[in-house]
């Protein structure tokens, strides 16, 4: 009951991010959407940890961790707001689930893990999913999906750092970081595009710079307590829960090749977290 409160919240933070996004990228830049996102999230984190009256919160000793992690999440987080732009939602979260496979080709060639059979087979088993995702089969390969499965290796870079982090920061901190790093950088790459919202996008921007916040937040505290592969089985539920609302509210069409693709993903990621018991202990 725990890890399913906590995911919970993340599952439909990210769907709601994902909306909103979608609604604002008609009248705004991605470029604005990111600048919003950091502005909001900061000044939230801000008045939360105001409130606990912690003002550890505001230190590290690693600010070239955060450097590394909020610029890689920055830029992943720019592919990923395009692909949600200019492709099916339920295509956007079925790509974005190849992070965990990213991380385990980055962890052989940059951590010397070794490529044993189990490895090699789910690595296969998940690039076969992408390839029906990204549906080439019709002979039409979506270049747009790049996007994202850059937005995804580029998760898997900063969820490197992530873990890193957690060793000696706290979520809260984190957060503050990334978005005090995330706010100048955007600022400067939105300054020729900014305009001022009209009240209905200052709504779609409030849900973005929330559900940025608690997306991560529900994220880590489901992750304290709770086995990774519990975890990653909760939030392949966002692929079913975005696919309804891509169908019912943008007219996306529904395709049985690309949730079997997802599958094959989802499956591959299981199969490289499951580490059998050991009963001769």
């Amino acid at each position: 009951m725990y890890a399913l409160k906590w995911m919970s919240g993340a599952l439909l933070s990210f769907c709601f991010m994902a909306i909103a996004a979608r609604e604002l990228s008609a009248g705004m830049s991605t470029f604005e959407v990111l600048f919003a996102r950091a502005l909001i999230g900061l000044a939230l984190v801000c008045l939360v940890i105001l409130k606990t009256k912690d003002w550890s919160y505001f230190k590290t000793q690693r600010i070239k961790f955060h450097l590394g992690r909020d610029i890689t999440h920055l830029m992943g987080q720019y592919g990923w707001f395009v692909g949600v732009s200019l492709l099916p939602l339920s295509q956007v979260f079925a790509l974005e689930f190849t992070g965990p496979l990213w991380t385990s080709i980055l962890a052989m060639a940059f951590l010397g893990e070794v490529l044993n059979v189990k490895r090699f087979f789910a690595i296969t088993l998940g690039f076969a999913g992408v390839y029906l995702i990204v549906n080439p089969g019709q002979g039409i390969f979506n270049y747009n999906s790049l996007y994202v499965i850059a937005a995804a290796l580029l998760f898997s870079i900063g969820n490197t750092f992530s873990k890193s982090l957690i060793k000696t920061d706290r979520p809260l901190t984190i957060l503050f970081f990334m978005c005090l790093i995330q706010l100048p950088v955007t600022f400067c790459l939105a300054i020729n595009h900014l305009i001022w919202p009209d009240v209905t996008q200052s709504g779609w921007l409030m849900i973005i710079g929330l559900t940025s916040i608690t997306s991560h937040f529900c994220m880590s505290k489901a992750m304290q307590k709770t086995d990774l592969s519990i975890v990653v089985t909760l939030d392949f539920f966002r692929l079913p829960l975005i696919t309804l609302v891509g169908v019912l509210f943008y007219a996306e069409a529904f395709r049985w090749v690309m949730v079997i693709g997802a599958v094959m993903v989802f499956s591959a990621n299981l199969i490289n977290l499951y580490q059998p018991k050991n009963y001769l202990k």
